[in-house]
């Protein structure tokens, strides 16, 4: 904690991967090897200088215990079906960059330390987003080829952390304002509807998580319709001045119209993919219980040939082989782990995210000056965007974005630790009995605090009061 050198780990740990384009013929393998090993030796560094948890919480280990079985179970795996150690090393490595994300944002940082992180998290997403934009866009010849342009991963990730700005903390400063209309404008001209509708369910997510009851729904959903009018309105306006990027976006609109109940080809590719994936994995006993292990081989089913006989020759349709993360999150962790190994991650996620949701919903109108509250918010938008990304693809098939997220999972799971500790204390104390002792202190190095203080950073002096609030110690 007093190490002054954490801040810099905690950059190099979450900036580094910003700059990482593997996914870019011309990248460099060497500026990847030293990306990568940049950054998770500094998640190491970090690791050695966190602090530990003194109390035990069941979610913490629930999380922990599922996100552990789905990397060792990949060793099981891989040992099991023997694919291509080269390709399992690539594929993995994106969950072992979360796994330390998670260990680094899963600690009981001090305020000071949680400030630094998030702030080193959302300026490598900007980073990220710019340069992968500049990127993209100088290496495919400007925006005139829409087909071809991708947009970060981490991108709903900056924008759900731009939302709770808006929403929740209520700041609406010209700085957050401008980089969210950025934002909507890069999904606009790169044409991804996958992006929109990722953008319209965090919308839709915030104006839940900020309406516990129906006059705070009303307030939210007020400023969420505000939101998708300018939504709206930017888009409107493209498709008025620029008819050239609204071009992609009509295509669009009229194959859905015209083409039968048919997808355009790029959602067939995709569902023949996973069709093949399921296919495989529920071939044998072996392969549902365990999965074909990351890294495996997939193509396309034959069932799908007829539907895309028009787009690819029967030759290349057979030739096809893929052996990186598919392109869906879901179907692919049970593809790539099976019922034993595979559904452990996913649960994990889906878990942390809803018990968290449900508890901040409850602790913001009950519990408003509770510490932490804040993170816990911003961590769980970060973590609402995995689930929104999945739309489009995967969103752990890259690494930056794995580490990422393993840093809000990390985060949101700590910070619902911490809260819930410190409105049973308070509780505890209110009711006039005997709380737990608290030596270790929760969440403090032992040589930080005299071992008959009470902790402060938990349990506040002078607390800001609000209406509905436990008493302060």
């Amino acid at each position: 904690m007093r190490n002054k050198f954490a801040v810099v780990w905690i950059w190099l740990c979450l900036l580094a991967l910003a700059f990482d384009f593997r996914g870019v013929e011309t990248a460099s393998k060497a500026i990847d090897v030293l990306l990568t090993v940049t950054s998770m030796g500094a998640a190491c560094a970090v690791l050695l200088i966190a602090p530990r948890f003194a109390r035990r919480s069941r979610m913490r280990g629930l999380v922990t215990s599922l996100f552990l079985l789905t990397i060792f179970g990949s060793v099981a795996t891989q040992w099991l079906q023997g694919n291509d150690a080269g390709n399992y090393a690539r594929v993995i490595l994106p969950f072992l960059l979360m796994l330390l994300g998670y260990f680094v944002g899963c600690r009981p940082w001090d305020s000071l330390r949680l400030e630094q992180i998030e702030r080193a998290m959302i300026w490598s997403m900007i980073a990220s987003l710019v340069f992968g934009v500049g990127f993209d866009m100088a290496m495919t010849g400007g925006i005139g080829n829409m087909s071809v342009h991708v947009a970060p991963v981490t991108f709903l990730c900056l924008q759900g952390l731009l939302l709770h700005e808006f929403i929740f903390a209520q700041r609406v400063g010209k700085f957050a304002v401008l980089l969210f209309l950025a934002t909507i404008v890069i999904e606009i001209l790169f044409g991804t509807p996958s992006l929109l509708v990722g953008t319209v369910l965090l919308i839709a997510y915030a104006t839940w998580l900020a309406a516990p009851s129906f006059r705070d729904f009303f307030a939210a959903g007020l400023r969420a319709a505000v939101i998708l009018a300018l939504l709206g309105a930017m888009a409107t306006a493209t498709a008025t001045f620029f008819p050239t990027i609204a071009q992609p976006w009509m295509q669009r609109m009229s194959l859905a119209q015209n083409a039968p109940p048919a997808r355009d080809p790029v959602v067939i590719a995709r569902l023949a993919e996973m069709k093949d994936q399921l296919d495989q994995t529920t071939s044998s006993a072996l392969s549902a219980i365990v999965g074909m292990g990351y890294g495996h081989d997939y193509r396309y089913a034959p069932s799908y040939l007829p539907e895309l006989a028009g787009d690819i020759g029967e030759r290349d349709f057979y030739a096809f082989r893929k052996w990186a993360a598919g392109r869906d999150f879901w179907v692919y962790q049970f593809f790539a782990g099976g019922l034993l190994f595979g559904l452990a991650l996913p649960i994990a996620i889906l878990w942390a995210l809803w018990r968290g949701s449900r508890a901040y919903r409850a602790w913001r109108h009950s519990t408003p000056d509770a510490p932490w509250l804040p993170v816990l918010g911003r961590a769980l938008f970060v973590l609402a965007a995995l689930p929104a990304t999945s739309i489009g693809g995967n969103p752990l098939g890259e690494r930056f974005p794995g580490l990422v997220f393993g840093v809000a999972l990390g985060l949101a799971v700590a910070s619902y630790a911490r809260i819930a500790h410190g409105i049973h204390a308070r509780a505890e104390e209110a009711a006039g009995r005997t709380p737990q002792p608290r030596t270790p202190f929760y969440g403090a190095p032992p040589d930080m605090r005299p071992h008959d203080e009470p902790l402060t950073e938990m349990l506040p002096a002078n607390p800001p009061r609000a209406s509905g609030t436990l008493p302060a110690q």
